[in-house]
């Protein structure tokens, strides 16, 4: 899952405001974050096999330390304990623990069983979403909506930048998400490399947030 994860960032705004939504992208995306360090430094390991699932040719056979269930707990405690040890702010430090988790639960739903239980564990679980293209298109689109509607209408541009800035992201992350569903995978250095501009987004999901106001409308 790519702009799913995104959804829940997004979606996070409406219910701890007082969190940046660059923090909020780095919780949900936090995983995937990791993940390309880990490869880059040959920690972790993924191949590429055509027809491995319907919707990516990605075989993630390798990646116990950014994607199993008890080290995406732990990665949540973490980030979640650090946040609220800077900002005091418990919801706000609940809310980022649960981002982290919640990427795993969603790359759960989508992978087929290769989502390791705990490194050195060989019990691997997955739902296998991704064995439908047109489910996990529609599944992960319409998370996407949902969420960017829900930030949209839960703050408001203070001036050109919180307007421009916001839809550009928007715009990039789906167009992104159209090319890796055309488009030829690339080399499994390549993905690493490329997975790296991930890390861009925070800095910039964080100037859209001070460009915007968190607005409270009535139900």
């Amino acid at each position: 899952m790519f702009i799913g994860h995104f959804a829940l960032g997004l979606a996070g705004k409406k219910i701890a405001p007082r969190v940046s939504l660059g923090t909020l992208f780095l919780s949900v995306q936090l995983l995937d974050l990791l993940w390309p360090i880990f490869l880059l430094l040959g920690i972790e390991h993924v191949r590429i096999e055509p027809g491995n699932t319907a919707f990516t040719p990605f075989d993630f056979y390798d990646y116990p330390i950014s994607h199993s269930l008890v080290t995406a707990l732990g990665w949540s405690f973490l980030l979640g304990a650090t946040y609220y040890f800077f900002r005091h702010y418990k919801k706000g430090a609940w809310l980022i623990a649960i981002g982290v988790f919640s990427h795993w639960v969603l790359d759960f739903v989508t992978h087929r069983p290769d989502m390791p239980i705990a490194p050195g564990l060989h019990t691997y679980v997955g739902l296998g979403l991704w064995n439908s293209a047109p489910a996990t298109i529609i599944v992960e689109s319409s998370m996407f909506i949902i969420g960017v509607v829900l930030y949209a209408r839960s703050t408001d541009a203070l001036d050109r930048i919180g307007s421009y800035a916001f839809w550009g992201l928007m715009a990039l992350l789906s167009i992104f998400y159209v090319l890796s569903i055309v488009s030829e995978p690339p080399t499994e250095q390549a993905t690493a490399v490329g997975s790296m501009f991930l890390w861009l987004l925070i800095p910039w999901a964080r100037w859209i947030d001070n460009h915007r106001r968190f607005h409270r409308r009535p139900a």
